[in-house]
């Protein structure tokens, strides 16, 4: 194992909160087995600096940066992170889910925990996520996974449930897009034919898979917003006009619908047909 030399630095750039709440996590012993990390940022870092937190041996708050385990996750040796990736194909396949998924039972080669990272898990289908359900419930103590998105809403909600999902801090001009805001005043005033336009306009503009999942996904997160608002009588101005007019149950059908669709995004599926699909829940709404 290697021997404690000079630290490596640990800051989380532009990601205070996160590795706050990592290392909280961490010191009162709760930081779960399986962990999303999702939003916009570096997510390599933010899962490092994680996968740190985890195999971390230091006395003081955790990742140190200083011990042989902290090292070596920092400069990506440590025998134990493992990144899984499938060069061959275009998702990763079933098969090496599987792969994954016995070799949890195999303990560390010399650290704590036995981390396995997926670093884009817009290339997990269903079917292979469905593979890891088995080892995320029933895994043997030692393993953990880090799953890294920029939107949870593709993971199974079967994989969200079992995982503890830590968010990284978006850009303050990315918390809603301004194409999101406006479907969302839509919805809000029950424009049918307007609503129409403007999945129309969509597809018409030729708008990608990536670009129609971050305009999804930035309206879901409104919806959601104003959710809680609901609750709260507090948030945005647009957020407590939302929950005023659609009312907590339409807010909550839209929000599993804008999922579903954000979710649809990252597999094979055109852009145009997801658009057409909007529109015809929308208005059926």
């Amino acid at each position: 194992m290697e021997e404690e030399g000079e630290p490596v630095a640990v800051q989380l750039a532009g990601e205070p909160r996160f590795a706050q709440q990592i290392r909280e996590a961490a010191a009162r012993g709760t930081l779960s087995h399986a962990v999303i990390i999702s939003g916009r940022g570096d997510m390599a870092a933010a899962a490092r600096f994680t996968a740190a937190a985890m195999e971390c041996e230091g006395s003081g708050e955790r990742p140190c940066g200083a011990c042989g385990p902290c090292r070596k996750v920092l400069k990506g040796i440590h025998p134990d992170v493992i990144t899984v990736e499938d060069p061959d194909h275009k998702n990763i396949a079933v098969d090496i889910l599987r792969q994954t998924a016995a070799d949890a039972y195999i303990l560390p080669n010399e650290g704590r925990r036995k981390i396995y990272c997926f670093p884009d898990c817009s290339l997990l289908d269903p079917k292979a996520q469905n593979v890891l359900l088995k080892v995320l419930e029933e895994g043997p103590p030692h393993a953990a996974f880090l799953f890294c998105t920029e939107n949870s809403a593709l993971l199974l909600p079967t994989i969200r449930s079992r995982a503890v999902e830590w968010k990284l801090a978006p850009a303050p001009e990315d918390v809603y897009s301004e194409e999101a805001r406006k479907l969302c005043a839509l919805l809000g005033e029950g424009r049918t034919p307007a609503i129409v336009n403007f999945c129309v306009g969509l597809e018409n503009g030729k708008v990608s898979r990536e670009e129609l999942r971050d305009l999804l996904s930035s309206a879901r997160d409104l919806l959601a917003a104003a959710l809680a608002a609901s609750y709260t009588g507090s948030g945005e101005q647009q957020a407590r006009q939302l929950a005023d007019s659609l009312g907590r149950r339409k807010l909550a059908g839209y929000i599993e619908l804008l999922e579903t669709l954000a979710r649809q995004c990252g597999y094979n599926v055109s852009a145009g047909h997801l658009t057409g699909a909007l529109a015809a829940a929308l208005t059926a709404s």
